[in-house]
């Protein structure tokens, strides 16, 4: 990589940043293409001072994570609609004009989640469960929401689970309630399968007969107790730094306006995992 007066600058905001994977990914994309970019953390207790540096340094975009995803929205100059309803924004774009320098917010985390499912199976008129009620669940609610999907919200804490739901338009069922139904997709949106749950799963065994694809936004590890036992029980599974990948893609698009090398992104994932396991 050759960095110069002409580099443009793109980085990730948030609070620890050091374990985040995407430098990896958008610099080995960058670098694939040809493209003179650069993509560093930005480590920032504070969103206010940091947007205030990107409009400063003049730092053509960059992703948000936590804990800035939903602060991040009073600094910036335009939300794109469905971040707005998702109340979350993981993406600034940097438009330049004649006249003013605007920072544009997105949501990227639905649309990581729907490319990734829509790999596996049709969106439209399909039947998902999401497990969990946080800001993964409501992105990706609204994501499969946008793409025709019937969605239900599964989770252990009522007042949550019935917000989400509610604002999704949506049912939702406690995670202790038995369900007998067939579904045509799970998402697992909770952080059950890692760490010290790495062997908890978050629903039965047995219930993971009722869904055709299964996946997990789990991704250390990659192969989650969760996947496993789907992939015993016939489902299609889908891990985790598929969705991560495919935000990534999708922010790479907007930063960009170039078709994004999806296997090189993919590969740097695994590789950037891989070497943080050992």
């Amino acid at each position: 990589m050759n960095v110069n007066g002409k580099t443009k600058v793109y980085g990730i905001i948030g609070n620890p940043v050091e374990h985040s994977l995407s430098p990896a990914m958008h610099n080995a994309a960058f670098a694939a293409l040809g493209e003179n970019r650069v993509y560093i953390p930005l480590p920032s207790p504070d969103i206010e001072v940091a947007v205030a540096g990107v409009r400063a340094l003049g730092i053509q975009g960059a992703s948000v994570t936590i804990p800035h995803k939903e602060s991040v929205m009073d600094h910036l100059d335009r939300i794109d609609p469905l971040a707005q309803k998702i109340g979350a924004v993981n993406t600034i774009e940097v438009v330049e004009t004649a006249d003013k320098t605007e920072l544009i917010g997105s949501n990227t985390d639905w649309l990581g989640a729907n490319r990734a499912l829509a790999r596996k199976i049709e969106l439209r008129e399909s039947s998902a469960v999401i497990l969990g009620a946080g800001g993964s669940a409501r992105a990706i609610g609204f994501g499969l929401l946008q793409e025709g999907c019937h969605v239900e919200i599964h989770s252990r804490t009522e007042s949550r689970g019935r917000a989400l739901a509610d604002d999704l338009g949506c049912s939702w069922k406690s995670l202790t309630e038995q369900d007998t139904k067939s579904y045509d997709i799970l998402i697992n949106a909770t952080s059950v399968g890692m760490g010290s749950q790495k062997d908890v799963l978050p629903i039965s065994a047995e219930a993971l007969s009722q869904f055709t694809v299964v996946m997990d936004i789990v991704y250390a590890p990659l192969q989650t107790r969760l996947l496993q036992e789907a992939a015993y029980h016939g489902a299609h599974c889908i891990n985790g730094l598929e969705m991560l990948l495919y935000q990534g893609v999708a922010q790479f698009e907007c930063w960009t306006k170039r078709e994004p090398p999806v296997e090189v992104m993919r590969q740097a994932l695994i590789t950037q995992l891989q070497q943080k396991r050992n």
